[in-house]
């Protein structure tokens, strides 16, 4: 519970371009290796691979800082070459997490559906730390598989968190769209 907690933080604070978006998320993941070390290392282990992307988000980030007018992390639209890339990996990165899940039954309970939030998450940490309003469009088609997912399989509070993720989400999107058009006609102005 704390982990996923701290993991909402994390979100919204990435909604407002917060540095501290990135150890907010990599404490959540170090929460929820812990949780999950004991019993379930496939989830413990994905946790690693979260916290590994949440340093690099952060490194990016402080690489960036004052990119935006306002000294805040400058977002953007992905251009269509990114915006392909991202799906690309996104399935061929589904498609074998999955056949690792498959092969090695312990790594996931539901290896396919897993997969799929698990690669997306980290295409959405990926955007995230580009600055691309792309980002929120991965988090809820996350947030698609992840809430029907949990409740299904009785995970109710993990399951109504994500309910939570979509409502942030839908506000951080609206919040990075915003600002992207603001970025890109003030960039656009006469002198």
């Amino acid at each position: 519970m704390t982990g996923n907690v701290i993991g909402l933080t994390a979100l919204a604070l990435g909604w407002r371009r917060s540095i501290w978006t990135w150890p907010a998320q990599f404490l959540s993941g170090l929460i929820l290796f812990a949780a999950f070390a004991p019993h379930l290392t496939g989830s413990a282990g994905k946790q690693v691979v979260v916290m590994a992307v949440a340093g690099w988000g952060w490194w990016q980030w402080t690489r960036g800082r004052g990119q935006a007018q306002d000294g805040s992390i400058a977002v953007r639209f992905a251009t269509w070459p990114e915006r392909g890339l991202m799906l690309a990996v996104a399935a061929l990165g589904t498609v074998a997490v999955a056949l690792l899940f498959t092969a090695y039954p312990t790594l996931s309970w539901d290896p396919w559906p897993d997969a799929y939030i698990f690669v997306g998450t980290l295409v959405a940490m990926y955007a995230q730390a580009r600055g691309m309003v792309e980002f929120w469009f991965a988090w809820l088609l996350v947030d698609l598989v992840g809430v029907p997912l949990n409740f299904a399989n009785g995970y109710a509070f993990s399951g109504f968190v994500y309910v939570i993720y979509g409502a942030l989400v839908l506000w951080g999107m609206r919040d990075w769209w915003l600002r992207s058009r603001t970025t890109t006609a003030l960039e656009g102005a006469a002198a």
